[in-house]
């Protein structure tokens, strides 16, 4: 007769009823509040910098984050810089958005927009600049994969209205929110380290 034999987390994984199970949702947002508590903990005055979306630069290439691995040191003066949402991809985030339905502003859906087409990307037009000669202003039904300076955030063709239709959009994309939308981030293959450096994260 054959016995298996299991270690004590697998064992009381395996104890858990069906509704304490986490899935993979559950997991990111039990590790992003992980994070927020260790940093609470860790910390003399924290201070929470909010931006209302997440922008994952290609998730393959991105160094790996070992938010296991805690060390709250630092010298006097210096700030240090923590991310709970950077295991997170942009699916990730629109599908959270949906579970927990959660209200965001028309500009991250469909609507008619007028833009003009540079570099592959749909600008708009505003006290930043606006047409170079040759670049026509057209309306075209877009939204906006990522928010940040107009001056250099571009937007997609969508027909997407609600979050179901993002989530489907967003699962066929090849192409991450940055690499799509951020025109900065096609002056260099280094744009992102360069902000890096710059003091951006």
């Amino acid at each position: 007769m054959s016995t298996t034999t299991l270690t004590p987390g697998r064992a009381a994984e395996q104890a858990l009823p069906p509704e304490y199970t986490l899935d993979h949702l559950d997991h990111l947002e039990s590790e992003a509040i992980h994070i927020f508590r260790e940093v609470a903990g860790e910390f003399e005055r924290p201070v929470v910098l909010f931006s209302g979306g997440k922008d994952s630069v290609d998730p393959r290439r991105q160094r790996p984050e070992l938010w296991d691995l805690y060390n709250g040191r630092h010298a006097p003066g210096e700030h240090v810089r923590v991310f709970p949402l950077s295991n997170w991809t942009e699916l990730d985030v629109w599908r959270y958005i949906e579970r927990e339905r959660i209200e965001l502003p028309e500009i991250y859906y469909a609507h008619e927009r007028e833009v003009f087409n540079r570099d592959g990307m749909w600008l708009t037009a505003g006290g930043w600049g606006g047409p170079r000669p040759g670049e026509q202003t057209l309306s075209r039904l877009v939204r906006y994969r990522t928010v940040g300076d107009m001056s250099c955030t571009g937007a997609v063709d969508s027909d997407a209205f609600d979050v179901g239709a993002v989530i489907r959009e967003v699962g066929a994309s090849r192409l991450t929110e940055r690499g799509a939308t951020r025109a900065d981030d096609r002056l260099s293959e280094a744009a992102m380290e360069d902000r890096k450096r710059q003091g951006y994260f």
